[in-house]
């Protein structure tokens, strides 16, 4: 895996490329495989000119077959090779479902550690982008309840690029979920070590209450602590960047300091990834908590026609919403 990182400042998806490319560059085992990822270098371009350099036996267009990318991904990673399988949609991603979480996540479980699965699957997912049904989705619940798998989530471009290499240099499958509608944010990649893949990050240090995000929502998460801070209220901003497994051990010290917390996602609150790290904040911090745990997340349906998102998603106004009640119980 690549560790030398530049100052550059790129948008996120541009970022995935470069740390694709980097990934790819390194190892000639590594092979992308996915719908249109090829000559049209995939629907949000972030495979662009990858197939151009590395030719089309390391980046391979598939049917239109998301079951068939995961199972010839299997095969792969059977013979040595370390795929990287684009779904298109987080939507699409349900006929791969079986593959997944009976094959993927099994195998080296059931082979008693004989064979590894070293598969990323990168999926593009969130809403925000004005999509039809099935394009606006986080599905990455379903992932995180199953075991052998790993969850991760990128915020910024530093992390786009670090973790998507740690992810294909990992012998364990990883489902790297990708924040759609933070493709074109630009930020820089950093220029240093690569953070631990499975660590939280302190994004904005605060002293009155925590605030944990994941993916997309990052920025709507600092955006939010930045008019508290306005009004004179401390909001520390974690990015829990791995959803399986949770760093609790960052949260939870963080909560020890500021008493609070509030969680939010795009996800549904209903058996989200934040009812899981709020029962588990819950048990380690109970004498610490000055209030019951909040979490803002999608509501319990179907994602929404796309003028209708824009009341489905979390936004500032909701999470200091959140942030105010912890204070007024």
């Amino acid at each position: 895996m690549s560790t030398a990182i530049t100052p550059e400042i790129l948008p996120i998806g541009k970022a995935i490329n470069s740390g694709l490319r980097a990934a790819m560059e390194d190892d000639p085992k590594v092979v992308l495989l996915g719908e249109d990822i090829g000559k049209l270098g995939g629907v949000f371009r972030v495979t662009d000119g990858l197939q151009k350099d590395f030719g089309p036996q390391r980046v391979i267009d598939t049917p239109l077959a998301e079951s068939g990318i995961i199972g010839t991904a299997v095969g792969l990673a059977m013979r040595g090779y370390r795929p990287v399988c684009e779904i298109q949609f987080d939507g699409f991603i349900y006929p791969a479902f079986d593959q997944i979480v009976s094959q993927v996540a099994k195998l080296h479980y059931r082979t008693g550690g004989n064979v590894k699965m070293p598969i990323t699957i990168r999926v593009p997912y969130g809403g925000g982008i004005g999509a039809i049904e099935h394009h606006s989705e986080s599905p990455e619940g379903y992932f995180a309840a199953t075991a052998g798998l790993r969850v991760v989530t990128c915020g910024t471009s530093a992390d786009a690029y670090q973790m998507i290499q740690q992810a294909i240099a990992s012998d364990d499958p990883v489902m790297f979920f990708e924040p759609k509608r933070r493709y074109w944010e630009k930020g820089p990649l950093g220029d240093g070590d690569p953070y631990p893949l499975h660590k939280a990050r302190v994004v904005t240090p605060g002293t009155d209450v925590t605030l944990v995000a994941y993916g997309p929502l990052v920025a709507t998460a600092a955006q939010a602590a930045k008019i508290a801070a306005e009004e004179g209220r401390s909001i520390e901003v974690i990015d829990l960047r791995s959803i399986s497994p949770l760093d609790v051990d960052t949260v939870s010290e963080s909560v020890r300091r500021t008493g609070r917390l509030v969680i939010t996602h795009e996800a549904p609150v209903f058996l989200g990834i934040g009812a899981e790290l709020a029962a588990r904040i819950g048990e380690r911090c109970f004498f610490h908590l000055e209030a019951p745990v909040g979490r803002v997340g999608g509501f319990t349906l179907p994602y929404p026609p796309s003028k209708l998102e824009e009341h489905f998603l979390p936004d500032v106004d909701r999470i200091l919403d959140a942030v105010d009640r912890t204070f007024a119980l």
